[in-house]
């Protein structure tokens, strides 16, 4: 009997001991990351953060799952908010003021993510849009990539085929190809390359960016725009599930580390109805007010991240460098300043200082905002208590002891950080295209001197 019960403790404690060793090696294991960036989705075309107009079951199943964060920030331009995502510096440091401006980007001066994450022997990929960047995706370290030239890109229009890069061979979309679709594929054709191996996945899709077409789910006689506008919404969270479920089937869930954002507000016209609780949203794609810049964010993580939470801390668009890195175990750079500042600690579910403001950045505008209060570089104070509907600017008659002391805290950051004496705008100042206006500026001179003979 003794001998049965010292055998039975032996078995006992080796499979304790084998089951703490496999859960040491899991819990040591670098996170496969994806990072899923989708196209001017504000937080009106998200329904678990409250959209009316908009269903994403697949993207709510994240948060729900997951972390879903409130206060999320980013430039209110596609180009300018990417360089600072890829970078993790404002745009006053590497000259992404405006659309053209981040197109002058140097791999020799602006180090990547991915050449951060290879570092610590991660393989990379870019699938998508890689828009106003410069050069392509291999110049800044990716190893492999996908990408389509400008926005929006869906299907061939007519004769005019859509050209695409795929790992440095020139192709083109056919007839009867959906380029979004083409990108999942893709995407997923990698993953399943490289699963033993801690991967990161930059995935700026397509949708719903640009000339809104119907998607292949899209019912044919469908025509009204904002029906097609909500059918591509749609199918974007369709993609999500899909990858979500490819990720199950290879099991690699569990050691998946998936941000699902968007890269800038919703732009118009579609802003006029991405309202929340019956709602307006203050701000669009393209400015500076509140709904320009937030973005829906989420995280999952299956086993890290605690289900059904719902934060409001202050997250950067900057943040995701420096977070991704010390989550992979990268170092950053040593000669070059990084603005961003990791939120790992919240993402393991620990104690850590958190943001007392972020930094927004677009042209010739900027500002500096805390939870509650806004600054920016017209001296204008603004209570942003009652965002994302309305900001309430601060004058003589409405100034408290509270918006007296967020003001020189929010000013002291702005003399810090002082933007003005970096890389300036050398456009309109909307941060829009520079080129263009300064094209539209000599077309008004010579017709005005036309006008004159």
């Amino acid at each position: 009997m003794k001998r049965f019960l010292f055998l039975g403790l032996i078995l006992c404690s080796t499979f304790v001991y084998a089951q703490s060793k496999k859960n040491k090696n899991k819990s040591s294991q670098k996170p496969n990351i994806i990072f899923i960036l989708a196209d001017d989705l504000g937080i009106g075309n998200v329904s678990c953060y409250g959209a009316d107009n908009y269903k994403t079951p697949n993207v709510d199943e994240l948060a729900k799952n997951g972390m879903m964060f409130k206060h999320t920030f980013t430039a209110p331009l596609c180009g300018p908010s990417r360089a600072l995502i890829l970078t993790g510096r404002y745009a006053f440091r590497t000259g992404a003021v405006n659309q053209d401006a981040t197109g002058q980007m140097k791999p020799n001066v602006e180090i990547m993510m991915p050449k951060i994450l290879k570092s610590a022997g991660y393989v990379t990929t870019c699938v998508g849009k890689w828009g106003q960047l410069p050069l392509g995706p291999a110049e800044f370290g990716f190893d492999d990539y996908l990408r389509f030239y400008k926005s929006g890109v869906y299907w061939n229009k007519g004769d005019k085929k859509m050209p695409y890069s795929e790992n440095g061979v020139d192709k083109l979309l056919d007839d009867k190809e959906y380029m979004p679709d083409l990108m999942h594929n893709h995407l997923i054709h990698f993953i399943e390359t490289h699963k033993d191996k801690p991967f990161y996945a930059y995935y700026p899709m397509s949708h719903v960016h640009g000339e809104i077409l119907p998607t292949p789910d899209t019912k044919e006689d469908t025509k009204e725009p904002f029906s097609l506008f909500a059918d591509n919404v749609v199918y974007m969270d369709k993609l999500v599930g899909k990858l979500i479920h490819s990720l199950d089937s290879m099991k690699l869930r569990e050691n998946t580390l998936i941000v699902f954002m968007g890269d800038n507000g919703t732009s118009n016209p579609w802003c006029t109805n991405s309202t929340i609780y019956g709602k307006k949203l203050s701000g669009k794609k393209g400015e500076m007010k509140e709904c320009g810049g937030l973005v829906p964010m989420i995280i999952n993580w299956p086993g890290v991240v605690a289900p059904q939470l719902v934060t409001n801390q202050l997250v950067d668009g900057s943040d995701f460098l420096p977070t991704f890195a010390e989550i992979a175990g990268a170092k950053l750079p040593k000669d070059i300043k990084v603005d961003g500042k990791s939120f790992a600690n919240q993402i393991f579910g620990k104690s850590g200082a958190e943001r007392d403001w972020i930094f927004v950045e677009l042209g010739k505008n900027w500002y500096v905002r805390s939870q509650n209060w806004k600054l920016n570089q017209a001296g204008e104070l603004f209570d942003m208590s009652n965002a994302p509907y309305e900001e309430r600017l601060i004058t003589a008659e409405n100034t408290t002891p509270e918006s007296k002391d967020a003001l020189k805290k929010l000013q002291s950051v702005l003399d810090e950080l002082s933007p003005q004496n970096g890389i300036v705008d050398t456009g309109d100042g909307s941060g829009r295209h520079a080129n263009k206006v300064k094209k539209n500026a000599k077309k008004d001179k010579e017709s005005k001197e036309e006008e004159k003979e």
